[in-house]
This record gives C-alpha cells, sequence and structure tokens, in this order.
C-alpha cells in the first residue's frame, strides 16, 4: 500500500532533505532509519528537496507499505515516537501510482524575517533582514510573478529538464512583531525561493535596481547570486 505523509521538521537539525553521501544527517535518512527499525524496507520520496537550514510545515513524501501494516494510526504514533525534529501530521492511504512529486500542483513557500535581531530562541527559525524599504519589495516580489525562464535564480545541481516556472502569487504581510513572504507557484529550482530574496531585498535597499532584476528575470546579464539567510524559510504546503 502506498501512503502520502505529511511532515513538518526543524532545518536546522539537518543538512538537508536529501539524502547525502558526505553526511547522514538529512530528513530522508532520518526518516528511512526510522521506517527500517518498524520492519518497512522504503525508500521515501518528496515533493521536492530544501536546503540545510530551511524547515518545513508541509512537506509531503510517500512511501510504501508492507501488507501486514495497516494501522496507519499506529504507524504515525511509532514514527512519532523514533524522530528527533521530525513530526509525522497525517498519514493516508492513495492509488499505487500516486507521486509525492510529480502529482504535485502548486507549492506554497514561507519566508518569515524580523527587522530587529531575533532571540537567541528565535534566530534558527527567524531571519534578521534589516533596513527594508517595504513597499519596494512589495514592487519587486510582484516582477517574479508569472511565467519565467528562473535560469538565473537557480543554484547549480537542480534536477529539472527546464527552468520555465510559473509563480501564480506574491505576498507581503505582517505576523505579530514579524514579517511574513510567501511565494505559491507551480514548483521552484534548487535555491530559487532563497536567490529571489536576496534579489528582492536588494532593489528594497537600492542595492539593485528594479531593471536590473528584470534583466536577470529575462535572462539578459546576472546582477546577483547570493541566497537569503535559510533560517526563516519553510516549506509551508504542497498542493494536489
Amino acid at each position: 500500500m502506498r501512503v502520502k505523509t505529511v511532515i513538518a521538521y526543524d532545518g536546522s537539525a539537518f543538512e538537508g532533505f536529501q539524502r547525502q553521501t558526505r553526511t547522514p544527517r538529512t530528513v530522508t535518512t532520518a526518516i528511512e532509519a526510522a521506517l527500517t527499525n518498524l520492519g518497512i524496507p522504503s525508500p521515501i520520496t518528496g515533493s521536492g528537496r530544501t536546503d540545510a537550514g530551511v524547515h518545513a510545515t508541509g512537506q509531503v513524501i510517500h512511501f510504501d507499505l508492507p501488507d501486514y501494516w495497516h494501522d496507519l494510526s499506529k504507524l504515525q504514533t511509532h514514527l512519532n515516537g523514533q524522530l528527533e525534529a521530525i513530526a509525522v501530521k497525517h498519514i493516508s492511504s492513495v492509488p499505487d501510482n500516486f507521486h509525492a512529486r510529480f502529482d504535485a500542483r502548486k507549492r506554497i513557500y514561507r519566508y518569515l524575517l524580523s527587522e530587529t535581531p531575533p532571540s537567541v530562541f528565535e534566530r534558527r527559525y527567524i531571519a534578521h533582514v534589516p533596513d527594508l524599504d517595504f513597499h519596494k519589495l512589495q514592487h519587486a516580489l510582484a516582477l517574479f510573478e508569472g511565467t519565467h525562464d528562473f535560469g538565473y535564480f537557480k543554484k547549480n545541481g537542480s534536477e529539472t529538464r527546464d527552468d520555465i516556472r510559473t509563480i501564480y502569487r506574491t505576498r507581503f504581510m505582517q505576523i505579530g512583531k514579524y514579517h511574513a513572504v510567501y511565494f505559491e507557484a507551480n514548483g521552484f529550482l534548487r535555491a530559487q525561493v532563497r536567490m529571489m530574496l536576496a534579489a528582492a531585498f536588494a532593489v528594497s535597499r537600492g542595492e539593485l535596481t528594479p531593471d536590473q532584476l528584470r534583466e536577470q528575470l529575462e535572462m539578459k546579464n546576472r546582477h546577483i547570486t547570493h541566497l537569503a539567510p535559510p533560517e526563516g524559510l519553510y516549506l509551508a504546503r504542497v498542493l494536489y
């Protein structure tokens, strides 16, 4: 039986979502080890990878259960008892051809930031981004909406056939004493969200002009390659 599982994790505890040869500290490695301990020798497939330090509140994975595993509530309890810094929020059975990555229609990322330095208890989960002009920031974020070739907004190593993605909506809003940026798209390239954020922040500070951002978005010239800090980034939701 194939199952769809929604998970949350504290990205500061891992070197990323994807299994790596150089370190066992990945989300995939931790979950697959817990499954093996429960007699479930199945690899997991995620809706997408997240970088080191990036969190998730709504990552989706799928894996296959042996015939003798039927009680999904019991499975959730056992997994949560073994996992640290990862929470299994929901498990449901799905058709055998369900694919967590290729069947996803939309992905939503949330970025939490503070103009003042976060406290020692917040610094792994809230990015410190000072000196922003929020009006300029909103204008810069809106430039990303639509269908574009994001080849100049990615890290090397993206496992994709092309770099064309559609961003349906961007949002900027205040949440208590913090601010949040949302990106909703059909998909993202490796580190695309963090590079777009870095560019938008640079426009907000006057370090990059809107025309220069457009040039990079139109694949005419690359003006910025650095990434926004990972601490504030969350894979918030995946829609099917």
